[in-house]
């Protein structure tokens, strides 16, 4: 495993890190075989999120015990006020099983929320105080929208910043990234499989690690997954390899859904991720009774949409989901 600085903050991390989201679909014993996989393989970044359910509580039970010196534990809250990102915090802390933590950013800025987060009494000021208290060493900010990214960077002071990247989104190459790196802001990017679309996991990897970045971070829930993501460090990226992706990238465009499942929880039940993917694996993959037999086993399905846009508006890609559940419905119930 390669290591890499995460900007001004020192601390010395593998570039390929560890993306906390998946856990939360596993047992707490799974999660501990996961996650000591990782360890054994030279991960050392493990990020998680308030909003994660019981990712945090897996984390610490999995990491109880290992020597705290030598990872690197990251966690975010969507709180906008003072006392609420400290009491997350607090949380988190009891979750993880310690006393500090070495990052805690702000979990993904939106237009609409981000002026109440940076105002007096705002989550940025209790997390600045959970700071000088030694609860967290380093504070950083993640999101999905670059430019609201870049326009933080360039008014407040944080030591990371999170965000999508991968071989479909390159938004923020054009200015985040380049920002950051002249700041020496550590770069953490989600998303680096874009919600597990490509067929070469590995690769897409490669081309990730190929940029000026601190860290990538793959969910990732299964021991396998871990060993072809860690393969990807050190190696890099084949002609082969990249003409793949071009062409997988090219077939698949950006209606896609990402699986970071903020749409959820829908009013009619509707697991609208699975749905979405299980319409990618018939159309792109060729596995349309496979993935058939998976939807027709959803106790809710697309058919049960009532349009009523709450969706739409959670998604931070802007997909028109409603339109893409009624070609689920065409495409599955005819």
């Amino acid at each position: 495993m390669n290591y890499r600085k995460l900007g001004k903050t020192g601390l010395t991390v593998s570039e390929i890190g560890f993306g906390g989201i998946p856990l939360q679909r596993i047992t707490p014993d799974e999660a501990v075989a996961v996650v000591r996989e990782a360890l054994r393989l030279g991960i050392n970044f493990f990020d998680s999120a308030r909003g994660y359910t019981d990712s945090e509580e897996k984390l610490g039970r999995a990491l109880q015990g290992i020597a705290r010196k030598e990872e690197v534990l990251a966690s975010k809250s969507k709180a906008r006020r003072k006392e609420e990102i400290k009491r997350d915090i607090e949380t988190s802390l009891r979750h993880f099983r310690t006393e500090y933590l070495d990052l805690y950013q702000l979990h993904e800025l939106r237009p609409e929320t981000v002026g109440e987060i940076i105002s007096p009494g705002g989550a940025l000021e209790g997390l600045r105080e959970a700071q000088r208290e030694g609860k967290v060493r380093f504070i950083g900010i993640t999101g999905h929208i670059p430019s609201l990214l870049l326009e933080r960077l360039q008014k407040d002071s944080f030591d990371t910043v999170q965000f999508p990247f991968n071989y479909i989104e390159r938004d923020a190459l054009a200015e985040l990234l380049p920002f950051a790196i002249r700041q020496n802001v550590g770069t953490i990017i989600m998303k680096p499989l874009a919600g597990g679309v490509f067929s070469d996991p590995a690769a897409a990897l490669k081309f990730i690690l190929k940029h000026d970045i601190s860290t990538a971070i793959p969910g990732m829930q299964d021991p396998a997954e871990v060993k072809q993501n860690a393969s990807a460090s050190g190696i890099g990226l084949t002609a082969a390899e990249e003409e793949r992706l071009r062409g997988e990238a090219e077939h698949i465009g950006r209606r896609f859904c990402r699986r970071c499942a903020y749409c959820l929880p829908c009013p009619q039940g509707i697991d609208i991720p699975m749905q979405l993917i299980l319409k990618r694996y018939s159309e792109g993959y060729g596995l349309h009774q496979w993935a058939l037999e998976r939807y027709l086993a959803q106790e809710a399905k697309s058919s049960d949409c009532l349009e009523c846009g709450e969706c739409e508006e959670k998604c931070p890609y802007k997909l028109p989901i409603r339109e893409l559940l009624q070609e689920c419905r065409r495409l599955f119930e005819g």
